[in-house]
């Protein structure tokens, strides 16, 4: 891959990765559309865990590192499962984790992430997928991008096997960037056309340089390549799955599962074989309990234990191999946009009493069992997420921490001053805000304690509120998160691949900025951030931005997500824990390398 222009910042960034968290095995990676699977649902949520440990796996379970795919195996199902359905297969027709999670099984990229033995989580970077190269201009304006030649779209009707070429991308690039779209990649980057030379050919023309150029065509929450009979009536994709990805739609019953069988013709799969499973079943398991239930009766292959079920999981199956993985999906309260603009948030020490009314040591205990998993001898970290999650330790700074300033100080449990500054911003006698809303079940039972005891906290703080628990599929993806709610929300953010699409998502026009927060002065750090490839200054973009939102506390961190979550397989499933992406990729990244020992 020609892009020698990007080749020192990304050699800096990758240098100075670092992580948090213990481990029991090296590495970890729940099946995608599972997440975090019969855990806590982090998200929208990522379902992949990080190299954070010493391995001590189950028998013959393990390819050597030196090659990973070492004695692979055909053949056999791989068990996991979905916490709901897709609230659409469109890919475009909805921003949910259900629907991104699905889409990568059957839908290739342009590029893809690269995860595999010594690539901890968060430090994967972009791979082609069905891109074969992509060079960009001396002046990072221009990106080049050349497609592989031998792409064969799904076997079925009407598309029938064909090769993939520009015609299809475009169809797809055209319906990604449309009225319609849920996440456009103009959101995430300055593209002022695309052209399509010739069969094999794409080339983006930018406004200015894109450090995230790469990361956008990598990532599985914006852009996938559908066949162009999906945007002329040849199917619906809505109602249809027919791409190029690692896997065959074979059969959906919704409420019950979904099922997938090896694609033959993949591109990537050659010369090893890859997939190897000859399929994958995902049951629709929304109970925690039952998704617990499944796996340690040897139904799953892969589970995310709570804190709670943690030392009994290791007792009951002791040869599971289990990760911890700190802090990689941002949890926040924010505020209906007219109460930011005219109404009872729009004082920001009303903002900031909120979140000084947190207590965010009890909420990671309540959340992560802390003490009982210390006692019993298991690692466990504790990091407050800031406006960029902890686990993005590249770009998060410790809210508490030297470097925040008097900032820090509003993160601090602090009822007392709290209350001063809602006297201060005329609510001596509290606030009527409406509706506390969240969803649950999606996201596990940590999601929702933390998400209860956090109203609790603003009720004693004397915001006023009523609670609604919404329906993930009905409301709260579909109107709450996209800002078309009244009061107070709390929910997980979306673990983007590139941590500057936080920025993106919360400052600027983009359609999910939840608040509709509109602050010159984080816009323009939030677009500088895209733009910017020299490491140091682009920390220091991000350090800005969490600095500014804690001052005006636009959006308030929570710490659901941040302490250290677990996941497990079972033992006989070879490269579980050495394949560990960030995102809803794992469906192509991860699965493909796994098989049954």
């Amino acid at each position: 891959m020609a892009d020698n222009y990007w080749d020192g910042y990304w050699r800096a960034r990758r240098s100075r990765r670092r992580f948090l968290g213990g481990a029991i095995t090296a590495g970890a990676g729940a099946s995608a559309l599972a997440l975090v699977g019969c855990g806590d649902d982090d998200d929208d949520n990522g379902g992949s865990g990080g190299q954070l440990g010493t391995a001590t796996p189950g028998a013959n379970a393990t390819a050597t590192p030196a090659d990973p795919l070492a004695g692979g195996k055909r053949g056999g199902t791989y068990r996991t499962y979905a916490t709901g359905d897709p609230p659409t297969l469109d890919p475009w027709g909805n921003i949910s984790f259900l629907t991104k999670g699905y889409s990568a099984y059957y839908y290739s990229r342009l590029f893809m992430y690269k995860a595999g033995p010594g690539i901890p989580y968060g430090s994967v970077r972009p791979t082609p997928d069905a891109a074969a190269s992509a060079e960009a201009s001396p002046d990072g304006l221009k990106w080049t991008v050349k497609l592989k030649p031998n792409i064969k779209f799904h076997d079925i009707a009407p598309v029938s096997g064909r090769t993939m070429t520009t015609e299809d991308v475009k169809a797809s690039w055209d319906r990604a960037s449309s009225k319609e779209s849920t996440n456009k990649p103009q959101s995430s980057m300055p593209v002022e056309k695309v052209e399509y030379p010739d069969a094999t050919t794409i080339v983006f023309t930018m406004s200015k340089p894109a450090a995230v150029f790469l990361d956008v065509l990598a990532d599985s929450n914006i852009f996938y390549i559908l066949p162009k009979e999906a945007f002329n009536g040849g199917f619906d994709p809505a109602k249809t799955s027919i791409g190029s990805g690692p896997w065959v739609a074979e059969s959906y019953q919704p409420s019950v599962k979904f099922v997938s069988k090896r694609n033959p013709t993949w591109h990537l799969g050659k010369p090893d074989g890859a997939p190897f499973f000859d399929g994958v079943e995902t049951a629709i398991i929304p109970e925690y309990a039952n998704r617990l239930a499944q796996f340690l009766a040897g139904n799953l292959d892969a589970c995310d234990p709570n804190a709670d079920d943690l030392p009994g999981l290791i007792k009951q199956i002791p040869g599971a191999r289990i990760t911890g993985r700190t802090g990689p999906t941002l949890s926040f309260t924010y505020f209906d946009p007219a109460a930011m603009t005219s109404g009872f948030a729009k004082d920001p020490r009303v903002r900031q009493a909120i979140s000084m009314s947190m207590d965010r040591d009890a909420l990671m205990e309540l959340g992560y069992n802390v003490k009982k998993l210390r006692d019993a001898g298991i690692k466990v970290e504790t990091p407050w997420h800031n406006l960029i999650p902890a686990g993005e330790t590249a770009w998060w700074i410790d809210p508490v921490g030297t470097k925040m300033g008097d900032a820090g100080k509003y993160f601090k449990y602090n009822p007392a001053e709290a209350k001063k500054l809602l006297e201060a911003a005329g609510f001596a006698n509290g606030i009527d805000a409406g509706t506390y809303q969240y969803t649950a079940n999606r996201y596990g039972k940590l999601f929702n304690d933390i998400a209860e005891a956090t109203g609790q906290y603003m009720t004693a703080a004397g915001v006023k509120t009523t609670t609604e628990v919404q329906d993930y599929s009905s409301k709260y993806i579909t109107q709450t998160f996209i800002g078309n709610f009244k009061g107070i929300a709390f929910g997980y953010e979306t673990p983007f691949p590139e941590a500057g699409s936080y920025l993106t998502r919360f400052f600027t026009d983009n359609p999910q900025n939840h608040s509709k927060v509109n602050d010159p002065e984080l816009t323009k750090i939030a677009n500088d951030a895209t733009a910017e490839v020299d490491q140091e200054k682009r920390k220091e973009l991000f350090a800005q931005a969490q600095i500014k939102n804690a001052e005006k506390m636009y959006y308030i961190p929570n710490v659901a997500g941040a302490g250290t979550g677990w996941t497990a397989a079972q033992a006989n499933i070879v490269n579980y824990t050495e394949f560990s992406t960030k995102s809803y990729g794992g469906a192509a990244e991860e699965m493909p390398w796994r098989w049954k020992a």
